[in-house]
């Protein structure tokens, strides 16, 4: 371990949801959010990351026609094994007959284990669309279904459906999270058809269920990917409530079955007509 660490505060004057979506999907190692302020702490600088934002604020304050009043703060500090003050921070989740927990926390005797390590990637259990995606997968997915999880992160949805009997496909355009996925499968004995770096058209297959928990915009800039890899279902996640109609436009040709709200965020079940 490094005797130093970087640490960068990020604070915004709006569109946080989106801001801190960005970050889950970009940054692998846990991020706390402390007086409205998001804290990132990596022991190498994190100024490509840093850079990728600034382009996504931009971005953002095309598309909306406003002005973002973001504030980034890196500093470095002395090192005080802050990944091992993170992981005494994470708590387990229990979700319906799921219980999913990081090595630090004992397996439950009456559950379904999934062992997930929070400060490898993002993916953990804990945020509000991973959950609804889980009750979604339990509801949908059938044993022998087949099921193709794109921006795969973790690999947690993927688990899930296999610990349910699907058979699984996984994709991610991250390298670092398809090697986390697959480190995460064998953790949980969870068996999977095929992960690979890349997106949903990298694949001829169709799918009966598509899950897709990644952000709303990207949701809608990869539509047709999606629409043309399912069968039946699709599950949609990763979307502030108040892009709902945004995405449920994109994908007007499939009929929407439920939607799983949680706080700000909301999960979509679309089926083919």
């Amino acid at each position: 371990m490094n005797n130093v660490y970087y640490e960068t505060t990020v604070s915004v004057s709006s569109f946080k949801d989106e801001i801190e979506n960005f970050l889950m999907e970009h940054f692998y190692n846990g991020i706390e959010e402390k007086n409205d302020k998001l804290i990132l702490r990596s022991e190498e600088p994190l100024d490509d990351l840093i850079n990728k934002l600034k382009e996504y604020k931009k971005a953002l304050e095309e598309i909306f026609d406003t002005e973002i009043d973001l504030k980034i703060k890196t500093e470095k500090k002395s090192n005080k094994d802050w990944i091992k003050t993170y992981q005494e921070s994470v708590q387990p989740v229990e979700i319906d007959e799921f219980y999913i927990h990081p090595s630090w926390y004992p397996p439950k005797e009456d559950k379904i284990n999934i062992l997930i390590d929070p400060a490898l990637a993002f993916g953990s259990g804990h945020h509000e669309t991973t959950r609804s995606c889980v009750k979604a997968i339990k509801k949908y997915v059938n044993e022998n279904d087949t099921l193709l999880d794109v921006g795969c992160g973790s690999g947690i949805l993927g688990i899930v459906a296999s610990k349910l009997g699907a058979k699984v496909d996984a994709c991610d355009t991250d390298s670092i999270a398809v090697d986390s996925a697959k480190e995460n499968f064998e953790l949980n004995n969870a068996t999977y058809e095929n992960i690979w770096h890349g997106s949903a058209n990298n694949t001829e297959k169709k799918y009966d269920v598509v899950v897709a928990n990644i952000i709303a915009d990207v949701l809608v800039f990869i539509a047709n990917e999606l629409k043309q890899r399912v069968n039946n279902y699709l599950i949609l996640s990763g979307i502030i409530d108040k892009y709902k109609d945004k995405v449920l436009k994109k994908y007007s040709d499939f009929e929407l079955v439920e939607e799983i709200p949680e706080n700000e965020w909301v999960t979509l079940i679309l089926k083919r007509k």
